[in-house]
């Protein structure tokens, strides 16, 4: 780092301040030294505590690791009831909560003001509303399982009889639960046993895609196609009908690309061929009739096994259907179990309701929390103007965003590594959230806030979590209880039990698509931004999207051949319009696309987002209606002269006749077609002798989804900087694992082939003899190790790496030449006190997270015994859902990378080469594979 000047030196102050102000009591504590340490605490050791962060309202479980009282990194909670690995929006939280555009007062209008300003004038508000009980008061939240928060609002309810909650989520599921009240006469949530199918059919369902259940689906998914067994009794087929490729369709066996409008059409079809004799068939053209004879065959040869899944932006009338036909292949109790959903929350009204009511005069107060409506609502109604009817608006959130600007207060709000809170995990278990570090900044909990409606603006949030469960679940010894369960992460046994349902109503014809002239928009989430809540982590704009690889924004994705007609090529901008609502942005030719839809992200275009996230992209919001919030016909397309900016870390998607990835159909696998080819190439390069350990990785790509879960765990556990979207253009990334994506076949029906690639840790490094000044060298237990401060950066390492898996420092992008304000002094607390950040003009790379193999073996030498299997694991390794990666010492016959490495359908990448990486694979196994990776294919 440079000299200090006075903006830094600023800058230290103010961080400074923020974390010693900031505190989970709000009592001023005096910093002394210590004179007792406390207990557990030493200094540079790690602390873990099982906590847990929330998408959609969803609890993903983690193990929190803090410094010093600094979280650092975010591990699965593997003893949790769900415990499935992680997802990049988890991995990412660490980020968020050091983001120094996270509000740090309350304001008034534009005006900073105080907490007791604020109580000052919302009591008596409060005392108003209890007087007419509670008429004019309304409260809008985002998605939520939180058992002590419906306990605190059902309290609410009672007290204000005439006060109403509603709830927004942009992303919401109201198509499943309204599904599966059409099906049983109860609103009940599906929960999908994927682990226990062996046929699998997806209605236009992204289940391995971004959510709050990726990581459980994930898990069962790649349990049912993992093959490591020497004979394994039989494989997972997955069948896709969808507009847009997503992850689901990526790893697809059989993939139909139809509009979206037209998946109920075929799900009728498939209905009919069951029995379903009321339901008419529509008009399908040759593919998809070979499609759904094939899939019908299937289904009926794995009855009891077979699985159908309804996406969300379906219909209600399609999920009614789904339910059907698992209840005629005996799938009801086996591969799908029904939660109940309707025991804890009051009910609650939407979005529309509230806006009539705003827009009739009848709300006096409002309290916004969880939600950013001003952004996500859809282009029915301005609810920026909406807003401005309310006489009395209150924003609760991270950041001061696009609502908090609208409304008459904004308060700061806590994030989740800051509270103590519940949530229900993907499988309905009860997790516990506790604080990792005091406050940042001044905000309070939503418990805090609604304790204002009891007199209480400043309740302990952590007695509100206590008592609630003093109530709820505390038998016996309450303290006992409590510490179990804080200690483990999660109320035990606090999952609901399944509702069995015997049978479903036949279902109902659906109401067949529009057919016009104009185009279907299909909106979806975004894997990296979801609906742009992330908008403003830098680490997540960075991350490219699995399937097309784009960063720092959005297209329009288009099929090649609605490209052809409009005369379009990527980068071309589009004048998309519908009704009165109009927006442009770039146009990108996508593999996998139905032809006639334009596949449309959420999540970007964000005007108030902070720093990192304010435009970046293009709102599709304004297209969207609130009764089609999913998909949406009609649209006109113009193709514009002028071109956009596609940012991507792939340009090419052809392996060019190069066995990169080596196919094996699950056939060939079982009668050993594929026998391993032991034949080394001889080599000039000395031998090396490994006494000790001997580290490797094997990554399975019949089980890799491509979600890039770990190349985000890895960046937050190796300090791994943002470069920014002008550094990216010129293909200057540095993450330390890709996720390479290729394409064979034809455009709009390619297969899809995933394969992560780290370091290979050469045994025959090509790397290392051409540094001239040894900073690429070969360590005692194998390591291919980079001695940064020997490194002077010429760069021949990098030009002699086959695999291209060195990265570069063009620029000091971990300090002093950070990306925006990535300098910030709160963003290095969220560095790994274990890793150094590397400065301009060094060369970086995978180090197999060579200092959790240090930490390993210090602690069993401190203990006197061995390394233990499995006891060093890499931040790759633990983030992924379907357990790819396997890493361990080579050298101990027992472990299971060793295993794996003699397995007969294990190759090394580019083998040919002679470089004996000990990064390998394990061939593709797939239903049907191509018997080589050598087909070619089109690029997007």
């Amino acid at each position: 780092m440079g000299p200090v000047n006075r903006r830094t030196a600023l800058k230290l102050m103010a961080a400074s301040a923020a974390l010693s102000a900031g505190a989970c009591g709000r009592q001023p504590e005096t910093i002394v030294p210590y004179v007792t340490m406390p207990e557990r605490l030493v200094p540079g050791e790690p602390l873990a505590f099982a906590t847990a962060v929330t998408l959609a309202g969803i609890a993903q479980p983690v193990i929190g690791q803090t410094f010093d009282g600094r979280p650092t990194k975010l591990e699965p909670n593997v003893d949790h009831p769900a415990a499935a690995g992680s997802d990049a929006f988890t991995q990412a939280a660490i980020l968020s909560l050091y983001d120094p555009d996270r509000s740090k007062a309350v304001r008034k209008g534009a005006d900073t003001a105080s907490w007791d300003g604020f109580a000052a004038e919302f009591l008596p508000r409060i005392e108003g509303h209890r007087a007419k009980r509670g008429k004019g008061l309304r409260i809008l939240t985002g998605p939520s399982t939180s058992p002590t928060f419906f306990d605190q609002i059902s309290t609410l309810l009672d007290r204000f009889p005439e006060a109403r909650w509603h709830q927004w989520d942009p992303l919401g599921e109201e198509n499943v639960l309204a599904g599966t009240e059409l099906t049983f006469g109860r609103r009940l949530k599906p929960v999908y046993r994927f682990d226990l199918a062996r046929c699998i059919l997806s209605l236009d369902a992204d289940f391995l895609g971004a959510g709050p259940e990726q990581t459980l689906n994930a898990a069962r998914f790649g349990a049912a196609r993992r093959v490591w067994a020497d004979k394994p009794e039989s494989f997972l087929r997955l069948h896709v009908i969808e507009p847009v490729l997503s992850l689901t369709g990526s790893n697809a066996d059989h993939r139909l690309a139809v509009r979206r409008g037209r998946v109920a059409e075929l799900a009728q079809m498939i209905a009919a061929r069951f029995g379903a004799d009321n339901l008419p068939e529509g008009r399908v053209d040759e593919n998809a009739r070979v499609f759904v004879e094939r899939l019908v065959r299937e289904l009926s040869a794995h009855r009891g096994q077979a699985l159908i899944v309804a996406g969300a932006a379906q219909p209600a009338e399609v999920h009614a259907l789904a339910h059907w036909l698992n209840a005629q292949l005996g799938g009801l109790g086996e591969t799908v179990e029904f939660l109940p959903v309707d025991n804890e929350a009051p009910s609650h009204l939407g979005l529309r309701e509230l806006v009539e009511e705003i827009d009739a005069g009848n709300v006096e107060t409002l309290l916004i929390s969880g939600t950013n409506p001003v952004y996500s609502a859809p282009g029915d109604f301005d609810l920026a103007d909406l807003l401005g009817k309310v006489p009395f608006s209150v924003h609760h959130g991270l950041y001061r965003n696009e609502t908090a600007a609208r409304t008459t207060w904004h308060l700061p709000a806590l994030h989740d590594l800051e509270s103590w809170s519940d949530a229900r995990a993907a499988d309905g278990t009860v997790t516990l959230l506790q604080p990792l570090i005091t406050p940042l900044f001044r905000g309070r909990s939503l418990f805090s806030v609604l304790g204002a409606f009891f007199g209480e603006l400043d309740a302990d949030d952590r007695e509100v979590l206590r008592a609630h469960w003093r109530r709820a679940g505390g038998a016996g010894d309450f303290e006992t209880w409590w510490r179990k369960s804080l200690r483990a992460g999660f109320v035990e046994g606090s999952a609901p039990q399944s509702v069995r349902q015997s049978g479903a109503a036949v279902p109902k014809p659906v109401a067949p698509a529009v057919e016009d002239d104009g185009y279907e928009l299909v909106f979806r989430p975004d894997t990296k931004l979801w609906d742009g809540d992330f908008a403003n982590n830098a680490w997540l704009q960075e991350l490219p999207d699995p399937v097309t690889k784009l960063v720092w924004g959005n297209a329009a994705l288009v099929s090649p051949r609605d490209a052809l007609n409009l005369g379009i090529e990527d980068g071309n901008l589009l004048d998309i319009s519908l009704g009165e609502s109009r927006l442009m942005l770039p146009a990108m030719v996508a593999v996998g696309q139905a032809e006639g839809a334009i596949g449309l992200a959420l999540g970007y275009g964000r005007p108030e987002a902070g720093v990192i996230g304010s435009a970046v992209g293009v709102d599709v919001n304004p297209l969207r209606r609130l009764d089609a919030l999913w998909h949406a016909t009609g649209a006109e397309l113009r193709a514009m002269s002028d071109t956009g900016r596609l940012i991507r870390t792939q340009e090419h998607s052809d392996m060019e006749g190069r066995e990169i990835i080596r196919d094996l159909s699950f056939a060939d696998f079982l009668h050993g077609a594929e026998e391993k080819n032991e034949e080394v190439p001889p080599s000039l390069y000395p031998d090396w002798d490994y006494p000790d350990a001997a580290w490797g990785m094997v990554i399975d790509q019949s089980v890799c989804i491509g979600c890039s879960a770990c190349v985000t765990a890895c960046q937050s556990e190796n300090n791994i900087p943002v470069v920014g979207p002008e550094e990216v253009e010129r293909g200057r990334e540095m993450h330390w694992i890709r996720i390479d994506r290729y394409f064979r076949g034809e455009p709009d029906a390619a297969e899809v082939l995933f394969q992560p690639v780290p370091c290979m840790h050469c045994e025959k490094a090509p790397c290392e003899p051409v540094c001239p000044v040894e900073a690429s060298v070969h360590d005692r237990e194998g390591l291919n190790v980079q001695v940064y401060n020997r490194c002077i950066g010429t760069r021949f390492c990098q030009a002699n790496c086959p695999y291209k898996v060195r990265r570069f420092n063009f620029y000091g992008y971990g300090d002093e030449q950070a990306y925006e304000n990535l300098d910030d002094p709160l963003y290095h607390a969220a560095a790994n006190p274990d890793v150094s950040v590397r400065s301009r003009g060094v060369m970086e790379k995978c180090t197999y997270c060579v200092q959790r193999i240090s930490r390993a073996q210090q602690r069993a030498d401190r203990e006197g015994r061995e390394l233990q299997e499995g006891e060093v694991r890499t931040a790759c390794q633990n983030a992924c859902p379907t357990q790819a990666i396997v890493f361990g010492d080579i050298n101990r016959k027992d472990s299971l990378v060793s295993q794996l490495k003699g397995a007969r359908h294990e190759y090394d990448l580019l083998g040919e080469l002679g470089t004996r990486p000990r990064t390998s694979y394990l061939a593709r196994i797939r239903a049907e594979a191509a018997s080589t990776g050598s087909g070619r294919g089109e690029g997007a």
